[in-house]
Protein backbone atom coordinates (compact mmCIF):
# COMPACT_ATOMS: atom_id res chain seq x y z
CA UNK A 1 0.00 0.00 0.00
CA UNK A 2 1.07 3.04 -1.28
CA UNK A 3 2.18 6.08 1.73
CA UNK A 4 -0.70 8.09 -0.03
CA UNK A 5 -3.04 5.51 0.90
CA UNK A 6 -2.13 4.27 3.99
CA UNK A 7 -2.12 8.28 5.23
CA UNK A 8 -5.76 8.87 4.02
CA UNK A 9 -6.93 5.53 5.17
CA UNK A 10 -5.30 6.80 8.53
CA UNK A 11 -7.21 10.23 8.35
CA UNK A 12 -10.31 8.57 7.62
CA UNK A 13 -10.08 6.43 10.59
CA UNK A 14 -9.60 9.53 12.37
CA UNK A 15 -12.38 11.12 11.52
CA UNK A 16 -14.65 7.68 11.42
CA UNK A 17 -13.72 8.46 15.50
CA UNK A 18 -15.78 10.73 15.86
CA UNK A 19 -19.32 9.99 17.62
CA UNK A 20 -22.55 9.98 16.01
CA UNK A 21 -22.06 11.15 12.55
CA UNK A 22 -21.44 9.42 9.49
CA UNK A 23 -18.47 9.43 7.73
CA UNK A 24 -17.52 7.82 4.51
CA UNK A 25 -14.58 8.53 2.13
CA UNK A 26 -15.11 9.84 -1.31
CA UNK A 27 -19.33 9.29 -1.96
CA UNK A 28 -21.11 11.55 -4.18
CA UNK A 29 -22.88 14.29 -2.78
CA UNK A 30 -25.98 13.38 -0.59
CA UNK A 31 -29.52 14.06 -1.35
CA UNK A 32 -30.59 13.08 2.53
CA UNK A 33 -28.21 14.03 5.41
CA UNK A 34 -28.34 11.41 8.60
CA UNK A 35 -29.84 13.15 11.71
CA UNK A 36 -26.05 13.58 13.36
CA UNK A 37 -24.23 14.74 10.17
CA UNK A 38 -22.35 13.33 7.44
CA UNK A 39 -18.62 13.85 7.13
CA UNK A 40 -16.97 13.11 3.66
CA UNK A 41 -13.11 12.97 3.23
CA UNK A 42 -12.55 13.52 -0.67
CA UNK A 43 -8.88 12.19 -1.23
CA UNK A 44 -7.64 15.31 -3.35
CA UNK A 45 -4.35 15.85 -4.95
CA UNK A 46 -0.69 15.35 -3.93
CA UNK A 47 0.10 18.02 -5.99
CA UNK A 48 3.86 19.24 -7.64
CA UNK A 49 6.65 17.68 -4.82
CA UNK A 50 9.75 19.56 -3.87
CA UNK A 51 12.55 17.33 -4.87
CA UNK A 52 15.92 16.46 -3.71
CA UNK A 53 18.52 14.48 -5.07
CA UNK A 54 21.25 12.21 -4.00
CA UNK A 55 19.13 10.34 -2.24
CA UNK A 56 15.96 11.09 -4.06
CA UNK A 57 13.22 12.26 -2.06
CA UNK A 58 10.10 14.17 -3.08
CA UNK A 59 8.12 15.97 0.10
CA UNK A 60 3.96 16.69 -0.70
CA UNK A 61 2.17 19.26 0.49
CA UNK A 62 -1.04 16.73 0.01
CA UNK A 63 -4.48 18.68 -0.33
CA UNK A 64 -7.59 16.75 0.60
CA UNK A 65 -10.83 18.04 1.54
CA UNK A 66 -13.11 17.91 4.43
CA UNK A 67 -16.81 18.33 3.48
CA UNK A 68 -19.56 18.33 6.49
CA UNK A 69 -22.98 18.29 5.78
CA UNK A 70 -26.23 19.14 8.71
CA UNK A 71 -29.17 19.37 7.90
CA UNK A 72 -31.27 22.55 9.41
CA UNK A 73 -34.56 22.01 11.22
CA UNK A 74 -37.67 23.56 10.13
CA UNK A 75 -37.76 26.03 12.45
CA UNK A 76 -34.59 25.92 13.64
CA UNK A 77 -31.07 26.61 13.22
CA UNK A 78 -28.77 23.82 12.44
CA UNK A 79 -25.90 26.26 12.59
CA UNK A 80 -24.99 24.86 16.18
CA UNK A 81 -24.86 21.21 14.96
CA UNK A 82 -22.50 21.53 12.58
CA UNK A 83 -20.03 24.21 14.33
CA UNK A 84 -20.02 21.48 16.97
CA UNK A 85 -19.23 18.61 14.43
CA UNK A 86 -16.40 20.92 13.31
CA UNK A 87 -15.29 21.31 16.62
CA UNK A 88 -14.95 17.36 17.08
CA UNK A 89 -13.12 17.06 14.02
CA UNK A 90 -10.62 19.87 14.65
CA UNK A 91 -10.47 17.45 17.78
CA UNK A 92 -10.10 14.73 16.09
CA UNK A 93 -7.15 15.93 13.59
CA UNK A 94 -5.63 17.77 16.65
CA UNK A 95 -4.71 14.25 18.29
CA UNK A 96 -1.56 13.91 16.85
CA UNK A 97 -0.75 15.81 13.69
CA UNK A 98 1.81 13.26 12.53
CA UNK A 99 -0.84 10.30 12.04
CA UNK A 100 1.37 7.84 13.93
CA UNK A 101 4.55 9.20 12.51
CA UNK A 102 3.19 8.39 8.78
CA UNK A 103 3.32 12.18 7.91
CA UNK A 104 5.57 15.15 8.58
CA UNK A 105 2.78 17.52 9.93
CA UNK A 106 -1.11 17.92 9.35
CA UNK A 107 -2.45 21.13 8.58
CA UNK A 108 -6.02 22.19 8.07
CA UNK A 109 -7.91 25.40 7.15
CA UNK A 110 -10.80 27.58 8.33
CA UNK A 111 -14.18 25.83 7.18
CA UNK A 112 -15.90 27.44 4.28
CA UNK A 113 -19.51 27.63 5.02
CA UNK A 114 -22.57 27.40 2.79
CA UNK A 115 -26.31 25.76 1.99
CA UNK A 116 -27.77 24.02 0.02
CA UNK A 117 -31.26 24.16 -0.87
CA UNK A 118 -32.54 20.86 -2.49
CA UNK A 119 -36.48 21.03 -3.73
CA UNK A 120 -38.75 19.35 -1.62
CA UNK A 121 -36.02 18.54 1.39
CA UNK A 122 -34.96 21.04 4.41
CA UNK A 123 -31.87 23.06 3.80
CA UNK A 124 -28.33 21.34 4.56
CA UNK A 125 -25.86 23.71 5.72
CA UNK A 126 -22.53 22.35 4.81
CA UNK A 127 -18.69 23.41 5.66
CA UNK A 128 -15.91 22.50 3.49
CA UNK A 129 -12.40 22.64 5.09
CA UNK A 130 -8.54 21.89 3.76
CA UNK A 131 -6.55 19.51 4.90
CA UNK A 132 -2.77 19.81 3.90
CA UNK A 133 -0.85 16.30 4.61
CA UNK A 134 2.86 16.76 4.35
CA UNK A 135 4.97 13.96 3.63
CA UNK A 136 8.02 11.78 2.15
CA UNK A 137 8.66 9.52 -0.38
CA UNK A 138 11.35 8.63 -2.76
CA UNK A 139 9.30 6.85 -5.23
CA UNK A 140 6.60 9.16 -6.70
CA UNK A 141 3.53 6.16 -7.03
CA UNK A 142 4.37 5.60 -3.41
CA UNK A 143 3.21 9.06 -2.60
Amino acid sequence: MSLRERVLATLSTRLRAIPLATVSRNEALPQAVPAAGLVILRDGDPGEPDVTLNPRTEFYSHRAEIEVFVTRPGGGSGEAAIDALLAEIGAALATDCSLGGLVENLNWSAPETAVLAIEGAPPILTARLTVTIEYLVSDPLAA
